[in-house]
């Protein structure tokens, strides 16, 4: 097996962890939001949703890298898919706060929303800092396009971190009757997959 190779089947791995981990968020996260009725939850396990397909994406592209096939379009338009996912999510987010700010909506308490968004407050860190050294090998072998790819969607990880201390925050304030707190927290995120979403639009392959 060359480096190249090996390197990006490292990476693969963590794509598959990352999938794994996503869909189960996902499930749990929005569950947890519509019994609950909250806006920050509901928009985590839509943000794990985005996590996970983006996954699905660079895996794709990986494996192509392991089996040598695929190329410079193909790169070039995962960067797009990835781009066009954050886009989704900033405009998702911020029609579903501002639905429940104009309402005055008041979510339930939801222990399994607090454990669910605790524990990816620990977990997508480091999981978006393997996929960062991941992409550091890729590029240091040449493979710049690919590196890229998984950066985005090591930024994508982090991003569902950041969600997820935002989500935490607010669900915890929100059981203490401060109900705004709710919508807010979710609208954290809404910088961070504009900007992420213009980065990999505007990535073109080498």
């Amino acid at each position: 097996m060359d480096q190249d190779s090996q390197a990006a089947r490292t990476v693969v791995r963590l794509e598959y962890a990352t999938i794994a981990l996503a869909a189960l968020e996902a499930a749990a996260a929005l569950v947890s939001g519509v019994w609950a009725g909250s806006v920050a939850l509901v928009a985590f396990g839509g943000d794990s949703l985005v996590e996970m397909l983006s996954g699905l994406v660079v895996l794709g592209q990986l494996s192509a890298l392991v089996h040598a096939r695929g190329g410079r379009i193909t790169e070039h338009r995962s960067h797009r898919i990835l781009a066009v996912l954050f886009y989704a999510l900033a405009l998702y987010v911020t029609v579903n706060a501002a639905a429940a700010l104009l309402s005055v909506h008041r979510p339930h308490e939801n222990a399994l929303g607090v454990v669910v968004s605790a524990a990816s407050t620990v977990v997508m860190p480091l999981l978006a800092w393997r996929k960062r050294r991941g992409a550091a090998r890729l590029r240091a072998r040449g493979l710049t396009a690919v590196a890229r790819l998984v950066a985005a969607d090591a930024a994508e990880t982090a991003l569902c971190a950041t969600l997820a201390v935002s989500t935490l925050v607010g669900v915890v304030l929100a059981s203490l009757h401060w109900w705004w707190a709710d919508p807010l927290a979710s609208l954290a995120v809404v910088y961070f997959a504009m900007r992420e979403g213009r980065e990999a639009w505007e990535c073109d392959p080498d």
